[in-house]
């Protein structure tokens, strides 16, 4: 029996996932196996390697998005999971705004982000 889970996520750019996992500490791997329980492997087009026995991972869909792949009663147990999921979104919507705001050419503009 599957201890994984497979949440969908709005998140579609794989550079953006990768450096903002980056720029939180995480090691990330590529086209790499989730750690799950008991040993337990599920291959992701990125992982997120964590500390302790279990990963995050995000597979690619036919729409281009990802879904988030763990095992996350294994990631609880050595990390709050919802803190952890929601620091990686924010980051990663940070870096996404800023990165389009950069390529419509408004890189020398002040840019406010408000977060609510």
């Amino acid at each position: 029996m599957s201890h994984f889970s497979t949440l969908r996520t709005k998140i579609s750019n794989a550079e953006t996932l990768t450096s903002s996992l980056l720029s939180l500490g995480i090691e990330v791997k590529n086209d790499a196996d989730v750690r799950g329980y008991n040993g337990q492997r599920l291959r992701a087009d990125i992982v997120a390697v964590l500390e302790g026995e279990y990963d995050l991972g995000w597979s690619r869909n036919a729409d281009g998005s990802f879904d988030l792949i763990a095992d996350l009663w294994g990631v609880a147990k050595k990390h709050n999971q919802t803190e952890l999921i929601n620091s990686i979104n924010q980051k990663y919507a940070v870096t996404q705004t800023l990165n389009d705001v950069k390529q419509r050419g408004l890189q020398n503009a002040n840019v406010k982000l408000v977060l609510k």
